[in-house]
């Protein structure tokens, strides 16, 4: 019986385990980044500048370094355009990690942190959005919440994969993936050495009916080869297009493979309703555990050869 105590205490306190996605840890980086506190991350506010130092925050606890063009930040000007307003220039920064194992290629894992704030930057599906806080927990502080779990896992698994990893939250997605658009045209690393993307957009809304979609599977000869034999505690399919959604769309139009992990759409979207007590986090820490699987098996294949998908 001690030795049994003994074992189940050895594989608690591991590493390893110690550092897989955490449902616990998920709603808690989504309670923090969702709250009315933080006025729906709108570009340019002082709500969106927090968000950025709470996930540089975590980059550095992780041990990142930072490959921004200002330590972690890459800050850039991003522009309201759907909507007329006297600020439609607006200060934005991408915030990047990098995971250097040494290897010559890197992968990017990406989400977007800015949402619609108070409902007057456009996008808004609500009738009269201005002044509303648009909390965003889905959209996406969820996506937030899985980069940060798969930054800690694969910084802190005692593994030196074979391929770099860049990890990336994205500014000004809500108004036109401008944050990733400006790292393409402005890459902190060289454009060739990059493998492939993965971005996570909405993975808060599990529908066990409809399962989790996963795009850009045509993206590459190599992710039939990924996906081969992968099994799941939730039901995924995948979908061959790879330039909609959200960031992936950047770097899918530079020719780079993607995936992109997104639960679907809801009547919250869009919406000051998107809040964090509809957030399945049991859901995402699994749909985690399944990219790690197919991340931990894409790094063991050779680096992939684009394919447009028509």
């Amino acid at each position: 019986m001690k030795k049994q105590f003994l074992f189940l205490l050895i594989l608690l306190t591991s590493p390893l385990f110690a550092q897989e996605p955490s449902a616990r840890r998920i709603i808690k980086h989504i309670n923090t980044l969702a709250s009315d506190k933080m006025q729906g991350r709108g570009t340019g506010s002082p709500e969106n500048a927090k968000t950025a130092r709470y996930i540089e925050k975590h980059f550095k606890k992780y041990g990142l370094k930072p490959l921004g063009t200002d330590g972690y930040y890459q800050s850039f000007t991003a522009k309201v355009r759907r909507v007329v307003v006297p600020d439609s220039l607006r200060k934005a920064a991408n915030v990047i990690g990098f995971l250097d194992n040494e290897a010559p290629y890197t992968i990017v894992v990406g989400a977007h942190y800015d949402h619609l704030g108070l409902g007057r930057q456009g996008s808004s599906l609500d009738s009269l959005p201005q002044g509303k806080i648009h909390n965003g927990a889905d959209d996406n502080a969820s996506g937030v919440a899985g980069l940060l779990e798969l930054a800690q896992y694969f910084a802190k698994n005692g593994v030196k994969e074979s391929y770099n990893i860049l990890f990336m939250a994205f500014g000004a997605e809500e108004l036109g993936l401008q944050g990733s658009r400006y790292f393409l045209n402005n890459p902190t690393l060289p454009l060739d050495k990059l493998n492939f993307m993965v971005c996570m957009d909405m993975i808060g809304r599990y529908n066990p009916e409809r399962g989790i979609g996963i795009g850009g599977y045509g993206t590459s000869d190599t992710w039939p080869i990924v996906f081969k034999g992968a099994e799941s505690s939730i039901k995924f399919f995948t979908d061959r297009a790879g330039n909609g959604g959200s960031d992936n769309a950047a770097f899918y139009a530079k020719q780079i493979p993607v995936l992109f992990f997104h639960t679907g759409g809801h009547p919250d979207y869009h919406r000051p309703s998107d809040d964090p007590e509809k957030i399945d986090a049991n859901a995402e820490e699994a749909i985690l555990k399944l990219e790690i699987k197919l991340l931990e098996k894409a790094m063991q294949q050779p680096k992939m050869t684009f394919t447009a998908v028509k």
